[in-house]
């Protein structure tokens, strides 16, 4: 195995730190009195500067129900989160628009010569696309896609050369058989090759056409190319000729990364004392009505997991998920990263007070709620820093139920669901709701069950009032 990593100057990427230390030195601490600030100086920016020469194609290897498609949609909606402008070009798609839409496995018959020029055509023109999107300042761009013969890797090299793009190949390989099956079953019912096919037939097709692929089939082992190889969902990973730091990043997420099913499993807390009052942050218990919810839990969650299914539970350490979790019969784990987003100052306050108080950070918060950051607190870009860890440890995971709070809430979602930044903290997250999460090929599932236990409302929409009216006391009967 050879492993060579060189950091480079022009890419700077944000630390882990769980109070994003890092980001507080030009903060005022809570205890000093506020001086206004310049919107520039409220903001939080990307911390990473990429040169013309750091521009990286990922170049998908692999059989037919692999896990490729899977892989590249992961490392997609990943370096988006960190702000990293990523796209992936599904040769796949080419091929459907400009040709059979629908075509057989004899489609992809290494001796079909027709067929042979189709795929060909329809990867020139993913490649171009990729091209010309890296010169409209494009960082990582993924082609997915079989590449599995030596001759068709060297011509993406020679591609990717002439356009001072750097190129690393990920190859998914699979000896699992069950594992081979589950993907092929997701794919019959997902892939849009197989769209309005009855399922049985759909799966026979697939199988004949994995056939038509091993027949041409080499595992890449090109010593001159930067690749990475994944065997049996990362159960071995053979790293060779790595040459930056970005580069780098991608192989140790790709490192975390299985391809097993499961299901992530989000809530926040039960309504709090806080909720009830209308104001932000603290470390309040929970009410009447959250306490019910807490009770209630076990049994939506039980109802969720397959017997034999292992389930594990992580809260943050503020006392209100503690007590939301704390009938769950799993295995727990606290997490400080998963406490609420910091709102310095304003922790503590209403939105009412904060606009009272801070009327230009109020407005400024609206303008650009993503990057806006509380004196000496955090913004949502802040908050993606530090929960990038929790999300490597989170990728390493089987079924995991996550209790913890609105913001943080907000922004593992958005990493699930590839959620735009401007869109991420506006995202609705209801209290007393369980949101589960099915990461497939070609999309997330989302499933939210709801307890049925009336809360407040906490969502506020951008440019609404930051008036908050408490409700009247519900009567909710624990059963």
């Amino acid at each position: 195995m050879n492993l060579a990593i060189e950091k480079r100057e022009e890419i700077h990427f944000p630390r882990q730190a769980p109070f994003a230390r890092s980001f507080r030195s030009n903060c005022t601490s809570k205890n000093t009195a506020y001086t206004p600030r310049t919107k520039q100086s409220a903001m939080a920016r990307p911390s990473y500067v990429v040169s013309m020469d750091s521009r990286v194609c990922v170049c998908m290897v692999g059989l037919p129900a692999r896990g490729k498609t899977y892989i590249a949609q992961k490392i997609c909606r990943y370096l988006k989160w960190l702000s990293i402008p990523t796209e992936v070009f599904n040769v796949g798609t080419y091929r459907r628009t400009h040709h059979d839409a629908h075509p057989t496995a004899s489609f992809f018959d290494p001796k079909n010569s027709a067929g042979e020029k189709a795929r060909r055509e329809a990867a020139m023109a993913a490649v171009k696309d990729m091209v010309n999107w890296f010169n409209k300042g494009g960082v990582v761009g993924i082609l997915d896609a079989t590449n599995t013969t030596r001759e068709r890797r060297q011509w993406i090299a020679r591609l990717c050369k002439q356009a001072n793009v750097q190129l690393m190949f990920v190859e998914s390989v699979c000896e699992d058989e069950d594992l081979i099956m589950q993907n092929i079953m997701d794919v019959k019912l997902s892939s849009p090759d197989y769209s309005g096919q009855d399922p049985e037939e759909a799966a026979r097709d697939f199988r004949e056409r994995i056939k038509m692929y091993e027949a041409v089939y080499e595992s890449i082992d090109e010593k001159e190319l930067t690749y990475v190889k994944l065997v049996n969902v990362g159960s071995q990973v053979v790293i060779n000729m790595i040459k930056d730091y970005l580069q780098s990043r991608i192989v140790y997420y790709l490192m975390n990364l299985h391809i097993k099913p499961r299901s992530i499993y989000l809530s926040r807390h039960g309504e709090s004392q806080f909720n009830l009052e209308g104001k932000i942050g603290g470390d309040a218990p929970l009410s009447e009505r959250g306490m019910i919810y807490a009770q209630r839990l076990p049994d939506i969650i039980s109802s969720q997991i397959q017997p034999g299914e292992k389930l594990t539970v992580w809260t943050s350490t503020l006392r209100r998920t503690i007590q939301t979790a704390e009938g769950l019969p799993y295995r727990k784990l606290q997490w400080k990263a998963l406490d609420e987003l910091d709102a310095g100052v304003c922790d503590g306050l209403t939105y009412e007070e904060i606009e009272d108080k801070y009327p230009e950070d109020f407005a400024a918060r609206d303008e650009d709620k993503y990057n806006y950051r509380y004196r000496g607190g955090e913004s949502y870009r802040d908050v993606v820093v530090r929960l990038e860890p929790v999300m490597m440890e989170l990728e390493r995971q089987e079924n995991v139920f996550i209790v913890c709070h609105q913001a943080i809430l907000r922004c593992i979602y958005g990493y699930f669901l590839n959620i735009p930044q401007e869109e991420l903290p506006f995202v609705d997250m209801p209290l007393h709701t369980v949101i589960k999460l099915t990461p497939k090929a070609y999309r997330c599932v989302e499933e939210r069950i709801s307890a049925n236990i009336p809360a407040v409302s906490t969502h506020r929409a951008k440019g609404a009032p930051a008036t908050f009216d408490k409700p009247a006391e519900c009567e909710v009967k624990a059963n």
